[in-house]
């Protein structure tokens, strides 16, 4: 006899589920490099994820031990290889720091122009990658073409476009060649209308809203106790830049200059009046809010550039001399943290009177935002799964190290 013409009341199905072991990755595209993640499963749901690393490890900090400070720079670049301005800004600091050395207001504009416009270029990756996460491609071939512009900028600056090693401890490596400012400022703005078609794509995009809204929430409370940083922290509504509250060795570097942390502060944002509201189904500390606080970023990110280049104008062209390859260290240790695009990018170095550092050491910023993954993945789909650990924004560089 056929079910169609039982009872329905008479019939009774039992539905079971096996738990299962998935691997996703580490060559998979949305775990953002060579990052295996071990699903535990319930049918569909997700009861845990346990991340293994380890597959991009370079010995990355006791090679610092066997250089000098100025020789190690291009290994930072390796480290977020996708904002290397902003990795070696956080090695000279440090070693600047330790040396008692601090760099001109000529050379301190140039920094914040080029880390700030390294911070545009990883958010616009962060961004494309996350909408090809979630299937949409457009996104992904308009930021890498916007990005390939900043590229173009860093090339004629330093010779180099991905790994730039143009700040050192002491300085920089040479000025900005004739019109620079110029062709900066024609990006700026070309760029500015575009945000609002990446706005239409995915801010406003009802599928977008639907595949992140509520997915991943974090906590603000449980965003501090993993150590989180960065836009991942600040989509929490922790209202915590180290460019405004970091150590002061840093924070003057940013002393002259006027910017918003974005964040969510009772229901608002502070581009609420200019860019999309907040969306009804979306949660404070979801995918979604970790998405948007990139993309408002940017925003004062240009904010920032603007000033530094009014900023490089009206200094005295007086330059730092970078500090030699063999200039010794003294004995002391120092800590720095700076804010990365990622998150906080923290450096140490123990100087024992050599020129080789005792002690080099790095905090990643994606190390800790990995490692709240499980918390954010557990209980829901295992197609949110990517929805989750792109909002986190990962690289593996500088994890594994």
């Amino acid at each position: 006899m056929s079910l169609e013409r039982l009872d329905p009341e008479m019939v009774e199905f039992d539905v079971r589920t096996d738990e299962m072991l998935i691997n996703m990755g580490p060559q998979h595209p949305s775990t953002h490099g060579v990052l295996r993640l071990l699903l535990r499963t319930d049918g569909e749901v997700v009861t845990d994820v346990t991340p293994h690393i380890g597959y991009l490890h370079r010995c990355a900090e006791k090679i610092g031990e066997n250089v000098t400070a100025r020789q190690w720079i291009p290994y930072t670049d390796r480290m977020d290889y996708l904002a290397a301005m902003n990795m070696n800004l956080g090695w000279s600091l440090v070693v600047e720091k330790l040396l008692g050395r601090e760099v001109t207001e000529r050379t301190r504009h140039v920094r914040v122009l080029v880390s700030e416009l390294n911070r545009i270029a990883n958010h616009l990756v962060a961004v494309a990658a996350y909408g090809l996460d979630l299937g949409n491609f457009t996104p992904y071939a308009w930021t890498f073409r916007e990005r390939e512009k900043i590229l173009d900028l860093f090339e004629e600056v330093c010779g180099a476009r991905l790994t730039c090693s143009y700040i050192v401890p002491g300085g920089i490596t040479g000025d900005f060649p004739a019109g620079w400012l110029d062709r900066c400022e024609t990006f700026l703005q070309e760029f500015e209308p575009i945000i609002d078609q990446f706005h239409s794509l995915l801010t406003n995009s009802a599928i977008f809203i639907r595949r992140t809204g509520g997915i991943g929430v974090l906590s603000p409370e449980m965003a501090i106790d993993y150590g989180c940083t960065g836009p991942v922290l600040r989509g929490s509504g922790v209202k915590w830049d180290v460019r405004r509250d970091g150590d002061p060795w840093y924070t003057r570097m940013y002393e002259d200059y006027e910017f918003e942390v974005i964040a969510e502060i009772d229901g608002k944002y502070p581009q609420d009046q200019e860019y999309p509201p907040v969306p009804e189904a979306v949660v404070l500390g979801d995918s979604w809010h970790r998405y948007y606080v990139r993309m408002l970023e940017v925003v004062q990110s240009m904010r920032l550039i603007r000033q530094a280049m009014e900023f490089y104008r009206q200094t005295d062209p007086q330059w730092s001399d970078p500090i030699k390859v063999t200039e010794k260290l003294p004995k002391g240790q120092v800590y720095l943290e700076t804010e990365a695009p990622k998150g906080q990018m923290g450096f140490m170095v123990i100087g024992d009177g050599t020129a080789k550092p005792w002690r080099a050491r790095a905090r990643s910023s994606s190390f800790c935002n990995l490692s709240v993954v499980a918390e954010l993945c557990r209980g829901g789909l295992i197609a949110d799964v990517p929805a989750v650990v792109g909002s986190l924004d990962l690289v593996l560089g500088e994890i594994d190290r």
